[in-house]
């Protein structure tokens, strides 16, 4: 038999340190109000475990069960709740303050790509020296791009600066 901790999860058998006990059974149903000792004789019998479920009701429940295969069943839950989150995926597209009209065209049409792809994307403008004096360039740079974008795109965070960056957040259009 194993000796249960806080650690583990709920208490268990021995570590549970309390006189009465509802008592619960995987197979016969609720067995009633039974001390510590009497609890723990018929999980022995069957084989099982003595598991503490509720501790703060009057009297404490406790369930008589396999508890190997309930925390075997609570990480096969977990992982198929797992399987079905929808992974967001962020695309970031680089600028800078001083960009030429073809690069903007250029890196516009890989943002369009991953937008279309059903990618979020993350554009920014990093501000190199001097550039820190005059972050509304980085702004404007990034106000002529949103657009060339608003056609396939959603803009859920306006241009903003955060640090050295001026960063604006564009997500896909639902179709």
């Amino acid at each position: 038999m194993r000796k249960g901790g806080k650690k583990d999860g709920p208490l268990m058998n021995e570590a549970i340190r309390v006189n009465e006990l509802r008592v619960i059974s995987d197979a016969k149903g609720a067995l009633g109000i039974l001390s510590k000792d009497e609890a723990l004789a018929k999980a022995d019998e069957e084989g099982l475990d003595l598991v503490l479920i509720s501790p703060d009701a009057k009297p404490p429940v406790a369930k008589i069960m396999d508890y190997g295969k309930y925390k075997y069943q609570q990480e096969k839950k977990k992982k198929e709740a797992k399987k079905n989150q929808k992974k967001i995926d962020v695309k970031e597209v680089k600028f800078s303050c001083k960009i030429a009209q073809n690069d903007i065209d250029f890196k516009v049409k890989h943002a369009r790509e991953f937008l279309e792809k059903g990618k979020h994307v993350k554009l920014r403008v990093f501000l190199k020296g001097r550039e820190m004096a005059t972050p509304q360039l980085g702004v404007e740079v990034l106000n002529n791009i949103w657009p060339l974008l608003e056609d396939i795109g959603n803009l859920e965070s306006p241009a903003k600066q955060e640090g050295r960056y001026i960063n604006m957040y564009v997500t896909p259009k639902k179709k």
